[in-house]
Order: C-alpha cells, then sequence, then structure tokens
C-alpha cells in the first residue's frame, strides 16, 4: 500500500503543478480551489508514504517523477519544448530514482 500512496501522492504533485499554471496567479477562483485540494491531497497521500519508506526515498521519488510528469504534461498541453538536454536530465532523475527503489528495504 505504501507505492499506491506515493503514486497517488505523485499523481496529486503533477496535477499541483499544473493547476497552479491555471490558477493565473491564484486570481481564477475554481483553478485555484482545485490546486489547493491537490496540494492537500499530495501531502496527506506522501505523508501515508512516509510510515513505511525513508523520508530520503519517499521525497525523492515525489519530487523527482512529479517533476518529469510535469514537464512530460507540460509539453503536451502547453506544447513546452523538450530538449536533448531536458531529456537526459529526465533519464537522470528516472535512474535515480529506480536506484532508490532497488536499494530502499
Amino acid at each position: 500500500m505504501t507505492w499506491v500512496y506515493l503514486g497517488i501522492a505523485i499523481v496529486f504533485e503533477i496535477l499541483f503543478a499544473l493547476g497552479t499554471n491555471a490558477t493565473k496567479g491564484f486570481t481564477r477562483l475554481w483553478p485555484s480551489v482545485l490546486t489547493l485540494l491537490a496540494a492537500a491531497g499530495g501531502i496527506y497521500a506522501l505523508s501515508r508514504a512516509l510510515l513505511d519508506l525513508d523520508l530520503s526515498v519517499g521525497y525523492t521519488l515525489w519530487t523527482g517523477i512529479g517533476g518529469v510528469g510535469t514537464v512530460a504534461f507540460g509539453a503536451l498541453l502547453f506544447k513546452e519544448r523538450i530538449t536533448l538536454a531536458r531529456l537526459l536530465s529526465f533519464a537522470s532523475i528516472i535512474g535515480g530514482a529506480v536506484i532508490l527503489r532497488l536499494t530502499s528495504v
């Protein structure tokens, strides 16, 4: 269940980041409400995952994979460019996440 909670937290993290863009500086009510709910949901799910995961592993995976997901969806939704340097950075983050997962007890 730990990894399910972490997966949920990552989805909420991506929704939070994408939603923040939609709030237009928190001047739009419903996108702002949904963004704040996503932030709260992400923190709650992360806190549940951290009951069994080391903080260093859980938080790093949450922010790292959430960041990669945000960039991927940013490219799809907002037509942001993904350059070779960005792809190499994503590969480093994912590689680090895999190593963390394989070495966590």
